[in-house]
């Protein structure tokens, strides 16, 4: 294995300290930073963690002094807006540096939640219904959109703005949730239809020819009896809540015969229909009937060592240092000019 110079980008907010003793690492805000940048270390290479906020030339100056082999992406914004990583990425590409997680295209299209659902159309791929409000206008439900409905931001990850709340049945409590989405998330409102169902996480690797992971199940079965069944702020983000409730992760069980191999078909259908590379989390719902709908596409997902990606990679025999060297080996064979 080649020792590399590995520029690792993050938020200037979330680098890890050099001595991390005192802090507790599964709860940290830099924990997946200090997971990739400790695990690089051990796999041999040089690593220079780069803080990055609102400004470009910090990337240009570390590139231009430092002369690193690749950057390892980490970053999920610029100057504070999500959609703006994409930017980033193009200019490690103008730049000619090789770098982990996807091409700027694939961000764009996967990042607009109501842009990807017309890709998946174009593909015959399932998705529930939905309609957008950009911010400033009010919503104008159709008739054939029917409740129960979940209303989320069009553009922000990680469940921004997602809680029992985004669940309405009129159109009272719809136009109310998305004035929410407009005014505390900043962003445009999906309002999708609701799919009452197991949801699974597929993670991929790849750029043309895809490894996919075992099915992965959001398991909350101990959620209150009157609470829906969907990934919240709280679900996601919250240790207090997640172990109050039991709610957990796993490779999904119990699966009709042949179905596992279908929800891995139908993930690698949407990477390909979206043109992403590097790697992605692909998230689905399944009903009862067995009818699957794509939900949406997460390139670049959270890749600390115990979040659901790593541990799908490690039932497929990818040691968390197994996986961080792979993504290196992806990034390095992505060729942007051939990638039209």
């Amino acid at each position: 294995m080649k020792r590399l110079r590995v520029l690792v980008l993050m938020h200037e907010d979330l680098v890890p300290p050099e001595q991390v003793n005192g802090h507790d690492l599964k709860t940290v805000a830099w924990r997946t930073e200090h997971d990739v940048v400790s695990t690089l270390k051990k796999l041999g290479h040089e690593v220079l963690p780069l803080g990055v906020k609102s400004e470009l030339d910090v990337i240009h100056s570390a590139i231009e002094g430092w002369k690193p082999d690749i950057a390892f992406n980490l970053l999920e914004e610029f100057d504070g807006v999500a959609v703006y990583d994409q930017h980033v990425v193009s200019y490690l590409e103008l730049l000619h540096l090789p770098y982990t997680g996807c091409n700027p295209r694939g961000l764009m299209l996967a990042r607009d939640k109501a842009l990807t659902k017309k890709v998946l159309s174009f593909h015959r791929i399932p998705y529930p219904e939905f309609i957008e409000v950009p911010q400033g206008r009010t919503v104008r439900r159709p008739k054939g959109l029917a409740f129960p409905l979940i209303v989320k931001s069009v553009s922000e990850e990680a469940s921004l703005g997602i809680s029992q709340a985004s669940i309405v049945e009129d159109d009272d409590k719809l136009g109310d949730r998305v004035t929410f989405i407009h005014n505390s998330v900043g962003s445009g409102a999906l309002i999708e239809r609701y799919i009452e169902g197991r949801e699974f996480y597929v993670g991929i690797i790849g750029n043309g020819q895809l490894q996919v992971l075992p099915v992965w199940e959001l398991i909350m079965d101990k959620l209150p009896e009157d609470a829906k069944r969907i990934a919240t702020e709280r679900v996601k983000w919250s240790r207090k809540y997640q172990q109050k409730y039991g709610i957990t992760s796993r490779e999904a069980d119990n699966l009709p015969e042949g179905k596992a191999e279908d929800i891995q078909d139908l993930a690698k259908q949407v990477y390909r229909a979206l043109g992403l590379s590097g790697y992605a989390r692909i998230d689905m719902r399944m009903m009862t009937d067995g009818q699957l709908y794509v939900l949406e596409a997460n390139p670049n997902p959270q890749i600390a060592e115990d979040e659901d990606f790593a541990d799908s990679a490690k039932k497929a025999d990818y040691h968390y240092k197994e996986l961080l060297q792979e993504l290196l080996n992806v990034g390095l064979r992505w060729r942007p000019a051939k990638a039209a």
